[in-house]
């Protein structure tokens, strides 16, 4: 069967289906996922924020109970002891001067980068490349820290950073099919009450306006708030 009558098969599913709570969204999700890989499970949050105002831009991390179940590539920019520390915690890639070049001629094989905190300047370098792709140490999101080998643990047992689009919205991978209702459950709701919880001061009236999840080749699904917080 192709993709698309596979879908159409979805859709016709959905029809007079009342999902009042968060299994049974997740169970829709699970069940209906049709590719033959394992797919990602996303949340998409609608914020009630201005994105052009730059105090109400949301931005932050947590570490989901479950892990996101992908294999995560932590470079660290360290020297010294803070060097030893993110090899022993288990960074892929840990150093300066040359990955610094390294990233400077192209190579990006990395997921997330973390630095100390005394060594942005250096890092400043090549801000302009990893800084679009969103790979730039950052202290928001914990990844600028003398405590390297805390944020490398935590980014291996599934730490994930979030971040509003232009459009005022968030997406963000929260584990995969193949973990199962329960476990998809409890990271949405780590990873929902996380970003509650950063809501900006001069953001005014209701801060998470829409919430929906899917898997990464499924339709999308809307969550009640209520159900979750």
């Amino acid at each position: 069967m192709s993709g698309g009558k596979k879908q159409e098969k979805v859709l016709e599913k959905l029809a007079g289906v009342e999902f009042d709570t968060i299994n049974k969204v997740l169970s829709f999700v699970v069940e209906n996922a049709h590719a033959k890989f394992d797919e990602s499970v996303d949340v998409s949050m609608v914020l009630g924020i201005d994105p052009l105002k730059g105090e109400q831009s949301v931005r932050g991390s947590v570490l989901l109970p479950h892990g996101t179940g992908k294999n995560v590539r932590v470079l660290v920019f360290a020297k010294g002891d803070h060097e030893e520390e993110a090899k022993k915690a288990g960074a892929d890639y840990v150093g300066l001067d040359d990955l610094i070049e390294k990233v400077e001629k192209g190579w990006m094989d990395f997921d997330v980068s973390v630095s100390t905190p005394d060594l942005m300047g250096k890092v400043g370098k090549v801000a302009r490349i990893l800084g679009p792709r969103g790979l730039l140490p950052n202290k928001k999101v914990g990844t600028v820290t003398f405590d390297v080998g805390g944020i490398v643990k935590d980014l291996k047992k599934g730490r994930v950073s979030y971040k509003n689009d232009k459009g005022g919205l968030l997406h963000v991978p929260f584990g995969r099919v193949s973990f199962g209702v329960d476990k998809l459950a409890e990271n949405l709701v780590a990873l929902v009450k996380a970003v509650n919880s950063v809501k900006p001061s001069s953001s005014k009236g209701r801060f998470i306006k829409k919430i929906s999840v899917s898997s990464s080749m499924g339709v999308g699904l809307e969550v009640n708030l209520s159900n979750i917080l």
